[in-house]
């Protein structure tokens, strides 16, 4: 019985060994392969690692570069904003000279010269190649656009004051100027009350030397004649209406082809006619080379004829071999035509006196004539003894019209003009008053469009 429990005991044993024993084995090799395939990672590893070292990276050469690049853009915003504060300073050091203050100039002074350090600085660290700097190149430039728009602020500022100040000066020169003007134009009235074309002419007090003459007292001498000249216009109309003349047909051969908006316009062609004698010749020295002397004498007579109270009729009465008596000779041969003085007055009386020399006619129409012809003969006086250049000048007919140097006696014409369309802009038909030149003073002539 034991012998069969023995039998029975020992394969089953052996077996449990044998399985323990395989399990050992498979462990121990399971070890082996461990650790030998640590070993191979180990020594793939350090080879993966030493191969890196061996290959440059070409990400870390951008990183380098872009970090380079941000250094040198760091550099120069510094340069330009330092620049920018000198020129700012600059602007302040201008303005502080006028008026002048000095604790302005100190400042500018100091902030150019601590600005000048620092420029030689950066041109030291650039030579030295010494770009970087403490702070990132983020935060220098942040600081130096800050730095530059401060001192951009500044020159605005500095120039905002400048051009206060000069409005300022503009204003105060303005203010000047309108004064002056209300001075010469409250001097214009008077000098047109007291010289009018019915009374007599009036010597003004601030006119005693030669030197005193001024273009003021030309324009004003000159609205005198012609009020003077449209009144002798219209008598002259007057005869002619009464000499039953046909006024369109003379208008017409004074200015042929013209169309008049009106029909009293008729008036300005012969106020034209009368302007272009009356003024024909200019005011031309008669001796050349004798300006000075020349100049001396007809202040002399202007002087004269001014401070004469009597009609210019009892002055021609008086001196008939005068200047002036020779000037009304030769006006009224050319003004009056020998068939218009027949037509009105029926003969030819006062032609002949008047050209005899000696005596004058008597009449309320020459009169008229003797009246105008004495203030042009005033003014022609006064343009001769002034010290610069006065001149005469008309505009051509088919002219374009210029407000500089012309005045609209037929402001109709502007209502059928096209701003889009300069073809259609208003043109001159004929100058009723020429236009003068007083040295550099322009004194309009009077035109009628068409």
């Amino acid at each position: 019985m034991d012998s069969v429990k023995r039998s029975a005991l020992t394969p089953t044993k052996s077996r449990l060994a044998s399985t323990f024993a395989k399990v050992f084995r498979n462990q121990s090799a399971k070890g082996m392969i461990s650790s030998d395939s640590g070993i191979k990672k180990t020594k793939s590893h350090e080879k993966t690692k030493k191969d890196r070292n061996e290959i440059p990276s070409s990400g870390n050469e951008d990183d380098k570069e872009l970090q380079n690049r941000a250094v040198r853009e760091a550099f120069l915003s510094k340069l330009f904003a330092g620049i920018s504060t000198i020129k700012s300073a600059y602007a302040q050091l201008q303005f502080a000279q006028a008026p002048y203050d000095s604790d302005g100039i100190q400042a500018a002074d100091q902030t150019v010269v601590a600005e000048l350090t620092n420029l030689s600085e950066l041109k030291q660290c650039y030579f030295k190649k010494q770009l970087d700097d403490e702070k990132s190149p983020e935060t220098t430039l942040l600081l130096s656009e800050i730095q530059e728009q401060s001192s951009l602020l500044k020159t605005y500022e500095i120039t905002t004051k400048k051009l206060d100040s000069q409005l300022m000066l503009k204003d105060s020169e303005t203010t000047f100027l309108k004064e002056k003007l209300a001075e010469a134009d409250k001097e214009n009235k008077t000098l047109g009350k007291k010289l009018n074309a019915s009374g007599p002419l009036f010597m003004p007090d601030s006119i005693q030397l030669l030197s005193d003459l001024k273009p003021s007292h030309f324009n004003a001498y000159l609205r005198t004649a012609l009020k003077s000249i449209r009144s002798f216009v219209k008598l002259m109309i007057s005869e002619m209406e009464s000499a039953d003349w046909d006024l369109d047909a003379a208008a017409s051969a004074i200015e042929p082809g013209v169309s008049f908006w009106k029909p009293n316009h008729k008036c300005f062609a012969f106020e034209s006619f009368v302007c272009k004698h009356m003024f024909d010749g200019g005011f031309n020295y008669p001796n050349e080379g004798e300006e000075e002397k020349t100049r001396a004498l007809f202040f002399e007579t202007f002087t004269e004829m001014t401070k004469y109270a009597g009609p210019a009729s009892g002055y021609l009465a008086k001196k008939p071999k005068s200047e002036f008596a020779r000037f009304c000779r030769e006006k009224y041969s050319r003004l009056v035509h020998p068939k218009m003085e027949e037509s009105i007055f029926g003969n030819l009386d006062q032609r002949d006196l008047v050209g005899s020399g000696d005596f004058f006619p008597e009449t309320s129409f020459f009169s008229a004539f003797s009246e105008m012809a004495k203030r042009v003969w005033v003014l022609r006086c006064m343009a001769l003894s002034f010290d610069r250049e006065v001149s005469v000048y008309q505009v051509k007919r088919g002219s374009r019209f210029s407000e500089v140097y012309m005045e609209s006696l037929s402001d109709e014409a502007f209502l059928f003009s096209d701003d889009d369309a300069p073809e259609n802009d208003p043109r001159v038909a004929f100058t009723v008053v020429p236009g003068f030149r007083v040295g550099e003073i322009i004194i309009q002539c009077q035109v009628y469009l068409c």
